[in-house]
């Protein structure tokens, strides 16, 4: 196992290799019935689900809480008991190796379909297998699409590993037919909105430590909680962490070893509902009819996948030095105890090198890389008028992405590129794979937009822009893809052009307001601000985009086709944050929801877009709109009001205009740069 030090164990002679290879050369029938002997934890007991129910029932934590509870609402014990034991009965797995066969024919066929190959990394496998046997393990994969769970949990089957149990969503549960296979197929469900609910956070965590302890199956879990509608990655939610490493920090168990895992796409199935979403049309529930009527997405191809198994990480030698674990000995195991400040900030640094390790071994494929200059192209444009529709020349494009090409790779990127293939009929096989929302006609590359239904009334000016910006959102998650490869040498390079200095003590400073600022749109591990700093030095200097002495950090001339290239990449989030900004400092604005919010900058973006001011339509997005209400809420710029039922903002119109002024320029930063960086 790593630590820290080496975090992703990506090595460029890792070899993939394409698990569909074979499923279509054999009998997908004779896969799912052929012996299945996978190597358990060395300590694991014996466990049916049903006996795993009862150790949780019956477990000294559970019954105090229950006591607890029936004290404070009056009820019975017993009643209370009934209660716990209903709860986990709605939540917990009955993985059935039957229903894993099944699932695994069926996968088999539906893969097929779906992608030309599934491309794994046989290494890592082989250190997953190892680590399998050890310690309990925690499977922690990115979460872009909801194939997957589903395709990890075929790729242990076929690889005689042992299917995880799988943290799921409850919404899935409540799909006739399809819920029952999932909770046999290993899946435990959480409801959404937990709350306050002492006694359902109890069952659920005694659940999830009961099954960590006693090794009963890897836990697999999404560290950033939600599947990320914008392709990047998002900030960790800590609930689950916390439950699957307090085994460790009670002493439970030896050591826990988190197994970070990148799943990376060329074409994400649900692009198309994944855009809508975000410019404000609910998202469906999940039904059995819908997902019959979503059987037309076998018609489509969505090219290649890449899962990467990173190098497992020891937990016990992760923390060693950053949590005192002797004040778990203060109080028996068996009671509820509130972890300590050290103990939370160790969970969220963790959390943060996890996704750190995803970003770095996530695959990218052309397509992102055309992407960041298909919208710097499009943002150029006039948004309200026609000349977007003349586009990018073809020629252009592919001078411009071979260049970002290598220059992704100069800063570490791990690319999908056949280099036995012409770089044209790479570049042609993505836009035609790209072909709903990106066509090349005449030489010239542009964005397809909505089309409108037929018979149905002209679309409203207001609803041109929606139009536009559907597709520009597509493009724009498949750029967010790659964006962790450029966010920290393109923050250096805005900070160089704001500040209008080559003072490194300057440039830093606006450097780490930048990380601040932007923390909840992009992952930054806490109190690495300096590291961040000179990597992008390093990385800039190297590419000649930067010259550094101990004083000053310059820009020359020959770099400023790579500085405007990573300074026209933040901008689509500086436009975002600021028109939010301008939001929130009109008069008429003083507490607000975010409900209110959402719609309210939507309708000021719009008319911006209308009038030409603005001209990404990132800032239409509602993630990054509540995005930018978090980040405003941990500056202080924003408080949170608790009267109401729903939770009411207030905002603090002079902080929030030295945050604008500031992230434009017209302000020094002032205030002092946040600790935690």
């Amino acid at each position: 196992m790593t630590t820290c030090e080496d975090p992703s164990g990506f090595k460029q002679e890792d070899e993939f290799m394409d698990i569909l290879e074979e499923r279509r050369r054999s009998s997908d029938l004779g896969h799912a019935l052929r012996t299945f002997t996978p190597s358990p934890y060395k300590g694991a007991p014996p466990l049916s689900a049903g006996a795993l129910n009862r150790m949780v029932l019956e477990s000294q934590y559970l019954r105090y809480v229950t006591k607890e509870v029936a004290m404070e609402t009056g009820e019975s014990v017993d009643l209370v008991r009934e209660e716990a034991s209903g709860i986990l009965d709605e939540m917990s797995q009955n993985l059935q190796l039957g229903f894993i066969r099944l699932l695994g024919f069926t996968l088999s066929k539906v893969f097929k379909r779906l992608f030309s190959h599934i491309n794994i990394n046989q290494e890592g496998l082989n250190r997953l297998q190892q680590a399998i046997q050890e310690f309990p393990v925690i499977l922690m994969p990115n979460h872009r699409s909801y194939v997957d769970f589903l395709v990890l949990s075929y790729i242990l089957f076929t690889y005689d590993l042992p299917i995880p149990v799988i943290a799921a969503g409850i919404p899935l549960m409540d799909m006739k037919m399809v819920g029952e296979i999932l909770r046999r197929s290993g899946a435990f469900f959480i409801r959404r909105a937990i709350g306050s609910d002492k006694l359902y956070w109890a069952v659920l965590s005694e659940y999830v430590r009961t099954i960590v302890r006693t090794g009963y199956a890897p836990v697999e879990f999404y560290v950033e909680g939600l599947r990320s509608r914008t392709l990047k990655s998002l900030t960790p939610k800590l609930g689950m962490m916390h439950m699957v490493l307090e085994p460790f920090f009670k002493g439970e168990v030896y050591d826990i070893t988190l197994v970070p895992i990148s799943i990376s796409y060329d074409r994400v199935l649900e692009e198309s509902l994944l855009a809508h979403e975000l410019l404000g049309v609910p998202k469906p529930r999940e039904t059995t009819m819908g997902l019959l009527k979503a059987r037309r997405v076998l018609e489509e191809d969505y090219g290649s996948m890449h899962v990467y198994f990173g190098m497992p990480l020891s937990v016990r030698q992760l923390t060693k030095g950053r949590v005192d674990r002797c004040e778990y000995n203060l109080l028996p195991r068996d009671l509820p105890q509130r972890p300590s400040v050290e103990t939370q900030e160790c969970v969220s640094w963790l959390a943060q090198q996890v996704i750190r390790v995803q970003e770095q071994s996530s695959i990218l494929s052309p397509w992102s890389l055309m992407a960041c200059l298909v919208l710097q192209d499009h943002q150029n444009t006039d948004p309200a008028g026609e000349e977007q529709e003349k586009g990018l020349s073809w020629e252009l494009l592919t001078q411009r992405t071979l260049w970002l090409k290598g220059l992704a790779i100069s800063f570490g990127a791990r690319l999908d590129w056949p280099e036995q293939l012409p770089e044209n009929q790479v570049m042609a096989s993505s836009i035609a794979l790209h072909r709903y929302v990106i066509r090349c006609h005449q030489g010239r590359v542009t964005l397809l937009e909505e089309e409108r239904p037929v018979g149905a009334a002209p679309f409203t000016t207001e609803e041109g822009v929606v139009r536009r910006a559907r597709a520009v959102l597509m493009v724009a998650a498949y750029r967010n893809q790659a964006l962790h490869v450029f966010i920290r040498p393109a923050m250096l390079a805005l900070a160089i052009h704001t500040t209008h200095s080559s003072q490194r003590e300057d440039i830093y400073s606006y450097f780490r307001f930048l990380l601040d600022l932007f923390s909840n749109d992009f992952i930054f591990i806490t109190g690495r601000s300096s590291q961040d700093f000179e990597e992008a030095c390093s990385l800039l200097r190297k590419c000649g985009a930067v010259q550094t002495s101990q004083q000053e950090v310059t820009s020359p001339e020959e770099g400023q086709r790579t500085t405007s290239f990573l300074r026209a990449l933040l901008q689509p989030f500086i436009d975002a944050y600021q028109v939010v900004f301008r939001h929130l400092c009109l008069e008429d604005v003083e507490v607000f929801t975010e409900r209110q919010m959402v719609p309210a900058v939507r309708s000021l973006a719009t008319k911006l877009l209308l009038s030409g001011e603005l001209t990404s339509c990132d800032a239409l997005s509602s993630d990054t709109q509540k995005n930018v209400l978090s980040a405003l809420l941990r500056l202080g710029a924003v408080t949170r009001l608790r009267t109401a039922e729903h939770s009411e903002f207030r905002a603090n119109k002079p902080a929030i205009s030295r945050l604008a002024d500031t992230l434009a320029g017209r302000l020094p930063v002032q205030t002092a740069p946040n600790p935690r960086l």
